[in-house]
């Protein structure tokens, strides 16, 4: 279980005058986070500036947040050397990565960021690894005797002797449902394969997609698993769920998370319900999910718990003390800015 802990004597003491500093990185659109984190602080009567840092001027997050701050794209060297610059200026007490893409370089550098005095939110590098590599998580769960469908690379894919379709494809390391295709023929098989970057091929499973946000804290322990049934997505981001409390839904996620072992925060899972029960794991993501809102809303406080747990006041937790039904209905809502030049950046925020 990883120990993330700021040491007493660099653990923040929020004040008026020394308020607790979080940076949000990658934070895109993620606006409705960012505000659950500042009214999370609010009910604790905890003074907070939140910061956001993105590689696009576009990003809306950017113009919710307390400062922000243009950084290098997450691929660029100079990403996480100008994350701690901003850590180290701004004396940033928590950082919270919100892109599955800066998830490894981010773990790698966790100790660094402690150092400056920084919880960097983020699971161990093993874990990372094991869920951004869809083959690897397949092979995970299997040897952990958790329910996933049959996966293979695209190339053993195709020489399979016996074919079952329909399949699933989608990227080994893709993310926000891009790049993802329902396969029904040898033909649309073989022609995908090399159109999808670095496929994988998964068996299908019909049933309820469902979504499960954990919460293990800074210990890895999971506390709490909320299921969101998913109704409606667009663009690979949830824009119409509801709050499921099936125990066979939650016993399924937390075992996830108490297989992987060295989770931090929260933690994504995606499964599937089938008319027989079952609940076979699709998808690992070991950050905060585009839906957690819900969650959050629903009375799972996983931005009060974060908090409280950094600044070494560990709240209570009950397992399943969240509403079942609550619903999310998204809309799109404008953020009205002026940049001040006619040149426009390439990336749009995430």
């Amino acid at each position: 279980m990883p120990n993330l802990e700021l040491p007493p004597d660099l653990r923040p003491h929020p004040t008026d005058s020394e308020p607790f500093r979080l940076l949000l990185s990658c934070a895109g659109r993620r606006v409705e986070l960012l505000q659950a984190f500042r009214s999370a602080a609010e009910r604790l009567g905890m003074p907070i500036e939140i910061l956001a840092a993105d590689a696009s001027d576009l990003a809306p997050a950017m113009y919710m947040a307390d400062r922000s701050f243009i950084v290098p794209p997450v691929a660029d060297d100079a990403f996480i050397p100008r994350l701690l610059e901003i850590v180290r200026g701004e004396r940033v007490n928590m950082l919270i990565p919100l892109l599955d893409t800066e998830l490894l370089k981010l773990s790698a550098a966790r100790e660094d960021f402690l150092r400056a005095g920084c919880l960097a939110v983020v699971s161990s590098r093993r874990v990372v690894e094991t869920c951004r590599d869809k083959i690897e998580t397949y092979r995970f769960l299997t040897a952990a005797g958790i329910d996933t469908p049959n996966t293979w690379t695209w190339e053993a894919a195709i020489r399979l002797s016996e074919h079952r379709f329909p399949y699933f494809m989608k990227p080994r390391c893709g993310s926000a449902s891009r790049a993802s295709f329902k396969i029904r023929t040898l033909e649309h098989l073989r022609a995908l394969g090399g159109i999808v970057p670095d496929p994988i091929v998964q068996e299908f499973v019909e049933g309820h997609e469902h979504t499960l946000d954990v919460y293990t804290g800074l210990d890895g322990r999971p506390r709490c698993a909320v299921p969101r049934r998913r109704i409606e997505v667009r663009g690979g981001e949830v824009v119409k769920a509801c709050v499921v409390k099936d125990p066979r839904l939650i016993d399924t996620g937390m075992r996830v998370a108490a297989a992987l072992g060295e989770c931090v925060g929260v933690i994504t899972i995606q499964l599937i319900l089938t008319a027989d029960g079952r609940t076979p794991v699709i998808e690992v993501n070991p950050r905060f999910g585009g839906g957690v809102p819900l969650s959050i809303h629903a009375g799972a406080d996983f931005p009060a718990w974060l908090l409280g747990a950094a600044l070494g006041r560990e709240p209570p937790i009950a397992a399943d003390g969240y509403r079942n039904g609550e619903c999310m209905l998204r809309y799109d809502q404008s953020v009205f800015t002026h940049l001040g030049h006619p040149e426009l950046s390439d990336t749009a925020g995430a």
